[in-house]
């Protein structure tokens, strides 16, 4: 199923009409910026279709060279060609393949190395010949490693189209930060931080392969014609600093920008932090709608350290923003009191809608009261984290909240808490199963999915767990807290399958029950297909399928956000305060999800706990309001309206 999931463009950098040299000024990589990963992955394909297409016409007598790598930025685009092979648009009988990297030591079989997941992902499903495909052998004997990376730099020098992704460090395959301009393929060690990126894969860092094969630099820069691809914020700086910033091989990525044939696409998200985006102002002619505006005058204020109402003529001025001026006026009232009353508005302690009140400049009508809402969340605990406080005043204020619980959430249950669990029924006397579970957790395989007799009692855990931390704020858990176990996320295992009709059959049944008034969705932008964009996408696409029910007519969709990010305040549509009795009512549901306390088995590099990432991201939230000349408030928690 094709994205639905892409924030609305308001204002910004005019591009029709303007010389392609202004757009692309900041760029030492010219970029491609795509409204969604979908429409990239499109223009990808295209590119790489049209350039087999090309050579089949030219009548070469060798085959057509194709670079590729694997993990989750490539995945869409082997879907969009396995597509396009299906319908008869391209033939891979006259292409050979060459792969960026491998782990070492890894038998092609395995489940984790890149030889079984791009052809799992691709080969496989087209006719390309196997005696096409080269993908490096993490079997090679030690002794002869550096004779096998020889005869393959070798091969690989001559390399069409190579399409690539880039990790959040900049990293190209395996070539490390630090990696050597003219490095060639070799094998590499691989640095902590990398194998912790990759011990989802493995079931811990302990089980993680410390070393790889890997393509140089130089090698790469030997492909006629390079693609990057970025997709998600979570790749906006790093795109950023290998796009704009200088080449340095303390991000491997910038050393590309000598090549003389590349082009990066990226999807609108991991373009955030580009100066086009960012500040496009800067830049060139903009169309300057209110969001923009408001955009800029914050931008303004964080860049003189001034609040809103502070900002002088010469302050826009000299910091590029005349063009604003020209386009709105230049009177204090026209811009700095407009903006401070817009962003003044978004404040409310009434997210539901206060009733018998003036709503002529409230986020939220105070009609219809009470409201139905529902809440969905992509794990367990989802809900309570990123809008805890939200969510309660929902419900203290009479709402029909219903909290939606998109996927169980097992996976993410240490074995040692299953114990623990098992152990306390034992002791309270309902049931000794200890032993017969120690069994089944000792019989789980490094790489495959996990015995279901042991997810089950994970998925149970988190039910118990958040069922209590609704509770522990008046909901009533039996009838309003739904678990929806979606079927995409039932592999077992780190790698998830693609969201199908069951998926969004099972939404829809929940939306036709309730018929909100109002839906909280997850906005996170990261991973095309990590969970939360998976679980947002399959709402959108049961509210796609619901259009033309009445009660969708007056139904608002608001995006919070995760533990780790934040909506920027130019975009806010909605900010709700927590007083610092809220904020503890907050923390203390996020506690009833003991299992996630302490032992996360996947915390990434931040390790703080999910209460600390939340309360210190919606009190520094609340700080940026202080500081632009709001007023001052413990925490605050935002949104983003979504036009459906």
């Amino acid at each position: 199923m094709k994205s639905k999931y892409s924030l609305p463009q308001d204002g910004g950098l005019i591009v029709e009409g303007t010389p392609k040299d202004i757009i692309h000024r900041y760029e030492k990589i010219p970029t491609s910026i795509f409204e969604s990963e979908s429409d990239g992955v499109n223009y990808v394909a295209d590119v790489i279709v049209e350039a087999i297409c090309e050579h089949e016409k030219s009548g070469g007598k060798r085959l057509f060279a194709l670079g590729l790598t694997t993990g989750q930025t490539p995945l869409g685009v082997y879907r969009e060609l396995v597509k396009r092979y299906q319908r008869r648009e391209v033939s891979f009988k006259g292409v050979e393949v060459y792969s960026l990297d491998e782990f070492y030591p890894i038998k092609a079989a395995e489940q984790q190395s890149r030889n079984y997941r791009i052809h799992e992902d691709f080969l496989s499903h087209v006719d390309i010949l196997p005696e096409n495909v080269h993908i490096i052998d993490g079997s090679v004997p030690v002794d002869k490693v550096s004779e096998y990376c020889a005869a393959y730099d070798h091969m690989a020098r001559n390399i069409d189209l190579m399409v690539i992704g880039f990790g959040v460090q900049g990293q190209i395959g395996f070539n490390e930060p630090g990696s050597y301009a003219k490095s060639t393929t070799r094998m590499v060690q691989l640095t902590y931080q990398s194998r912790k990126a990759q011990s989802g894969l493995f079931f811990g860092v302990e089980n993680t392969p410390k070393m790889a094969i890997t393509m140089g630099l130089n090698t790469v820069m030997n492909a006629k014609r390079i693609i990057l691809m970025a997709w998600g914020e979570d790749k906006a700086e790093i795109v950023r600093k290998v796009v704009e910033g200088e080449a340095t091989t303390l991000i491997p990525a910038s050393m590309l920008q000598n090549h003389p044939n590349i082009e990066a696409v990226v999807d609108d998200p991991a373009a955030d932090c580009l100066t086009a985006k960012k500040a496009p102002w800067l830049v060139g002619p903009c169309d300057w709608t209110p969001r923009l505006v408001r955009k800029a005058v914050v931008w303004l204020c964080s860049v003189v350290k001034k609040p809103i109402l502070k900002l002088t003529y010469k302050d826009y001025i000299e910091n590029s923003l005349g063009a604003l001026l020209d386009a709105v006026g230049i009177s204090y009232d026209s811009v700095n009191i407009k903006v401070f009353n817009d962003l003044q508005h978004t404040i409310t302690g009434w997210p539901g809608g206060k009733p018998n009140a003036d709503d002529s400049t409230r986020p939220v009508p105070s009609t219809p009261f009470p409201k139905r809402v529902v809440i969905f969340s992509p794990h367990p605990d989802d809900d309570v984290i990123s809008m805890g406080g939200t969510f309660i005043r929902l419900v203290e204020q009479g709402h029909d909240v219903h909290v939606a619980y998109e996927t169980s959430g097992n996976v993410a249950v240490h074995d040692d808490v299953v114990i623990q669990n098992l152990d306390t029924a034992r002791e309270l006397g309902f049931g000794d199963h200890v032993d017969e579970v120690r069994k089944i957790i000792a019989s789980k395989k490094k790489g495959e999915p996990e015995p279901r007799a042991l997810l089950d009692i994970k998925g149970a855990i988190r039910r118990a767990e958040a069922r209590a931390a609704v509770r522990s704020f008046g909901l009533n858990e039996n009838t309003n807290a739904h678990f929806l176990n979606l079927p995409f996320y039932e592999t077992g295992g780190i790698k998830k399958g693609q969201r199908t009709d069951k998926d969004i059959e099972i939404i829809i049944d929940l939306l036709q029950k309730v018929k909100p008034h109002q839906i909280y969705l997850a906005g996170d932008l990261a991973d095309p297909h990590g969970t939360h964009r998976v679980c947002t996408e399959a709402v959108l696409e049961a509210l796609s399928r619901l259009e033309g029910e009445a009660w969708l007519k007056d139904c608002v969709v608001w995006l919070y956000r995760g533990a780790w990010m934040e909506w920027e305040i130019g975009m806010v549509d909605m900010a709700v305060p927590l007083s610092p009795d809220e904020l503890i009512k907050k923390r203390h549901a996020i506690y009833r999800h003991l299992s996630q306390k302490d032992i996360v088995p996947f915390p990434g590099d931040d390790t703080r706990e999910f209460w600390q990432r939340a309360e210190e991201r919606t009190q520094n939230t609340a700080r940026l309001y202080d500081l632009l000349g709001m007023a001052e408030y413990q925490a605050i928690e935002v949104f983003v309206k979504m036009k459906l």
